[in-house]
């Protein structure tokens, strides 16, 4: 199983567009807020599920805050991050995920990629294809793939 994990692409498309077509078939697409009313679009391009929250930039938008979703035999909560104030660490996002009992969390809202582990929990954020801010300034995302063995394996990608 193939999913792209997006964020923060700010109603320009363009580089979504590009990593659809370069990665393929994917079976799920991740998009983790700050979308900016593009959601019908989003969801027609990907040709595949969608899993999409709103940002703190989604105004007047129904998408939820948060999710938390199944992915094979992970418990996943997405999230933009804002309501954890991303921007000055991750200690709350982190406490949050762990109190909810989940295998990952993702967010966006930072526009830096990461993936890291600790006490069991993986965070990931796939940082931003319109406006990254991580030193190179280059568009971002994550691609997560799951083993026939249900292990997962992330790996940040880059245009």
């Amino acid at each position: 199983m193939k999913i792209l994990i997006v964020s923060d692409t700010h109603r320009k498309n363009e580089n979504l567009e590009v990593v659809l077509e370069q990665e393929k078939t994917i079976d799920l697409l991740i998009h983790l807020g700050d979308g900016e009313g593009c959601e019908d679009y989003i969801e027609v391009l990907a040709e595949c599920p969608l899993e999409i929250i709103a940002g703190n930039n989604d105004f007047f938008t129904e998408l939820p805050g948060e999710k938390i979703i199944n992915i094979g035999k992970y418990k996943v909560l997405l999230t933009h991050g804002h309501y954890y104030y991303v921007n000055t660490g991750i200690v709350r996002l982190k406490e949050e995920a762990l109190d909810r009992g989940v295998d990952i969390v993702m967010y966006g809202h930072t526009h830096r990629p990461l993936i890291i582990e600790e006490d069991g929990l993986i965070i990931l954020n796939p940082g931003s294809l319109s406006y990254p801010r991580q030193e190179g300034r280059r568009p971002s995302y994550i691609v997560m793939e799951i083993e026939e063995d249900g292990e997962a394996y992330f790996s940040i990608e880059y245009l």
